[in-house]
């Protein structure tokens, strides 16, 4: 009987669990917590973001690292595979705005209990408090792997081991970075890594002031000198240390690398629905009724209450001058700072506060339609572990869901060669 041993119980092990087993492979799952899918349950706020139903090619338009390799698994097991998955195992879904992928109930734990049902009815051995320690390689070859297990180091023999135990981020979680250690000990490159999908640290002090404001339809454009990192419309959030909210912790995919290299600009253009010559027009309409009154009490049908004082800061103008003295140059300067408010952004959140991670296992070593290393035999990656990553929607956990799913199948089949 083949016997598949898979280190790690989230996303992606619990995929490639249900992918061996149907296979008719003898199945371990090592898992280092208490209870699978423990990262899973705080994805989407608790709500878990399975997927994203748009079509396949968008899919690859939403990876951030190494889309090529992705190809075979993400149409070995697309969204949709997954999203019948989940409704035939009894998780009925929605799809929200942005084509957003959530249980029906809003609960993560509904997607985890489902799968674990799936699992125990496929007869998979869970081992849960497991911590893999090492894998076991014989003549070049993977044997099984070492684990701690109540203190005692257990030994187990199989004839592969899928590595799905995630990356850095949210540590809490079990994820700290011990299938970067099992690849390398096995030969195998990690690529320099750092926390992805994180909330940006700011230079200037005034976010402490805007600190809790959110914004709804600004355009975002990371900017290193005049070259664009990154553009994107849709939400964000000014926090006590920076900014966060969707449309940047995307933005910090992209920027993370450069980042290391020197602080970059954030430039935020507060209405981009609205041309500068609209945007004059709308002022003067707002400085007309307002004509008697102070500069300072005449931008609160422009800004929300909170910003209102930091663009009066901005621009220049002295509070107290009169809406009716304001001049068409001071105007213009107005119109600037409010379609390009910008900000020094000089570094990224620690990985507790990381959705994902960036790097990992280098893709160049793992077969794509396999997830099977290049280098051990009998040996697989799935999931964050692997150099892969993507922005927010639904993206990543179909990674995990892919990649989960072409190890398990490809070591499931491993009894029926030679």
């Amino acid at each position: 009987m083949n016997t598949v041993l898979i280190v790690g119980g989230g996303a992606a092990g619990m995929l490639a669990g249900i992918a061996a087993a149907m296979k008719g492979s003898t199945v371990h799952i090592f898992e280092k917590n208490e209870k699978l899918g423990k990262k899973v349950f705080i994805t989407g706020k608790g709500r878990c973001n399975v997927t994203n139903a748009c079509d396949t090619e968008e899919l690859f338009g939403n990876v951030v690292t190494n889309a090529k390799f992705l190809y075979s698994s993400f149409y070995g097991f697309t969204n949709f595979d997954m999203m019948d998955l989940l409704e035939k195992l009894g998780c009925p879904l929605k799809t929200e705005r942005g084509n957003r992928v959530f249980p029906a109930s809003d609960k993560s734990s509904d997607v985890i209990r489902v799968l674990n049902q799936r699992l125990m009815d496929l007869g998979v051995t869970i081992h849960y408090r497991a911590e893999v320690k090492k894998l076991l390689i014989e003549n070049g070859s993977i044997t099984g792997l070492l684990l701690n297990s109540g203190g005692k180091k257990v030994q187990f023999t199989g004839d592969s081991v899928i590595v799905a135990c995630g990356g850095y981020s949210y540590p809490l979680t079990g994820s700290t970075g011990d299938g970067y250690e099992l690849a390398k000990e096995a030969g195998h490159t990690v690529t320099p890594i750092s926390p992805a999908l994180v909330p940006f640290v700011v230079e200037e002090p005034v976010v402490k002031e805007l600190q809790g404001l959110s914004l709804r339809n600004v355009e975002a454009t990371v900017l290193k000198g005049k070259k664009t990192i990154y553009q994107e419309f849709g939400e964000m959030l000014f926090t006590h240390y920076g900014v966060s909210g969707p449309v940047l912790l995307s933005a910090s995919s992209y920027a993370a690398k450069e980042l290391k290299k020197g602080p970059l600009t954030l430039s935020i253009d507060l209405k981009p629905a609205l041309t500068e010559e609209q945007l004059d027009t709308r002022l003067l309409r707002d400085f007309e009724e307002a004509i008697n009154k102070q500069f300072k009490n005449s931008l609160n049908h422009l800004y929300p209450a909170k910003l209102v004082p930091v663009m009066i800061d901005r621009s220049q103008i002295p509070p107290e001058k009169k809406v009716n003295e304001i001049t068409k140059e001071e105007r213009q300067r107005i119109i600037q700072i409010t379609k390009a408010f910008t900000l020094t952004l000089s570094g990224l959140r620690a990985y507790n506060e990381a959705i994902i991670t960036q790097g990992g296992v280098s893709v160049k070593e793992v077969n794509p339609s396999t997830m099977e290393s290049k280098l051990v035999p009998g040996l697989y990656f799935a999931g964050e572990v692997l150099d892969l990553d993507a922005v927010t929607g639904g993206f990543n956990l179909q990674i995990a869901w892919s990649t989960g799913w072409a190890a398990g199948n490809a070591a499931g089949e491993e009894k029926f060669e030679g």
